[in-house]
């Protein structure tokens, strides 16, 4: 529509940014607005695509603090857990068609679902695993790896479609101001990773290492490195160490935050903020839980984003040069494989922590074990992720439609009940 770029040179930068960690969407702004304006418009598209979602999950950490025990509240909130139940299947579904092209990668998949979910292996070793396994296997069964193909569009005579643009196909080539330079790698280095990690040494020497600021600035910035395949692939492990690591929330909170993070502007990944504010508010010495909660929720998201501006900024103009690597190309699948298991265990443990109200965890000889009480199952929760399910699945209803009919219905059921 605003014809900024061609087809061909939005689905480039698009394979690229699914080369990165972090959330592609907001690495997308970034990117073409780099590519428009150099680094005042990367800077200006990656911040403007951030604001909105994080105004909008501040206020509902706000609210959802101060009234969340409110019966109004807790009947929205009652519906919307097995919708996301429903959209995290989905997400499962969707990625698994895309990568899941044969016995191999199907096999990656559910060793992943299984080291995840019965060994609990943490997920930057999975990655990191899946990454190696995809580059050996480029060279050994190059037809069994290389499955994920370039996006895009054809014209009726089997050529890339083209629009026309103030970016060509070609721009990146031609415009000099975009090569890479070793001096501007190095400024771009200096710059990022001094705003990246101020945080930490302001926290270090104000309230030491022991406080949850620096712990969430840690936490949060080790996930920025490794979400690789999408902000579901990453929500198990956030999910994990922050509920059963760390206490700062509770699992069905985290269903809360996703639910939070679904229904407003921005990424997916912006539920971190969500879990930012609530592990600052319940642990926020010296400040007021109020303050803390906001200073976490700023410094989570502070943490999460910053990195994003780095690897475009540095990245971009090198990664280029390696666009059609089928090494590179063969370890890409490989991992996206792997989240697909990994989502899928998020999928079963958002399931499990949705449908019935007390889950046993039980480790033993080296497994976990996640068996549900079925005493404690809740028939109104389980009416409404059918409901969802056939919304997502047999009607083919968008995002905000199933959401929407869900949250409706939960709140019904929630106030009769």
């Amino acid at each position: 529509m605003k014809k900024w770029i061609s087809e061909e040179r939005f689905l480039h930068a698009l394979n690229y940014c699914m080369l990165l960690p972090g959330p592609e969407a907001q690495q997308l702004a970034t990117y073409i607005g780099w590519l428009m304006h150099r680094t005042l418009g990367g800077l200006m598209a990656g911040v403007l695509f951030v604001l909105p979602g994080f105004a909008s999950i501040l206020a509902l950490s706000i609210i959802y603090t101060s009234y969340g025990d409110s019966s109004i509240v807790q009947a929205l909130l009652f519906g919307l857990k097995p919708a996301v139940m429903a959209i995290v299947i989905e997400a499962v579904l969707r990625i698994g068609k895309r990568v899941l092209k044969n016995q191999t990668m199907i096999a990656l998949a559910i060793a992943s679902f299984i080291a995840i979910f019965f060994f609990d292996i943490p997920f930057p070793i999975l990655i990191i695993t899946a990454g190696l396994i995809g580059l050996v296997g480029s060279k050994v069964a190059p037809q069994q790896f290389n499955v994920i193909k370039g996006h895009g569009k054809v014209s009726d005579n089997g050529q890339p479609s083209r629009l026309p643009a103030r970016i060509d196909h070609d721009h990146y080539e031609s415009n000099a101001l975009f090569r890479p330079t070793l001096l501007r790698s190095l400024n771009i280095l200096a710059v990022c990773l001094t705003l990246w990690f101020a945080p930490f040494v302001a926290i270090w020497l104000l309230l030491g290492i022991h406080s949850v600021y620096f712990q969430e600035a840690a936490f949060f910035s080790k996930a920025a490195v490794v979400t690789f395949g999408g902000a579901y692939s990453v929500l198990a492990y956030i999910a994990q160490q922050a509920v059963e690591k760390y206490a700062w929330l509770r699992p069905g909170e985290m269903l809360d935050g996703l639910g939070m993070a679904e229904t407003t502007p921005g990424p997916l990944i912006m539920v971190v903020q969500f879990v930012g504010f609530l592990g600052a508010y319940r642990n926020p010495e010296p400040f007021s839980p109020l303050v803390g909660g906001i200073v976490g929720s700023v410094l989570t998201t502070w943490v999460t984003f910053v990195p994003c501006f780095l690897w475009v900024f540095l990245g971009a103009p090198y990664v280029e040069q390696l666009r059609g690597n089928k090494r590179l190309n063969s370890a890409l699948s490989a991992i996206t494989a792997a989240v697909v298991g990994v989502v899928l265990n998020l999928a079963v443990w958002f399931s499990l922590h949705t449908l019935f109200g007390k889950v046993t965890t039980i480790n033993t000889f080296g497994l976990r074990l996640q068996i549900p009480d079925l005493a404690s199952a809740d028939l109104a929760a389980c009416s409404i992720a059918v409901l969802a399910c056939f919304l997502t699945f047999y009607l083919k209803k968008g995002l905000f439609i199933t959401l929407g009919i869900s949250a409706l219905a939960g709140a019904t059921l929630y106030l009769l009940r």
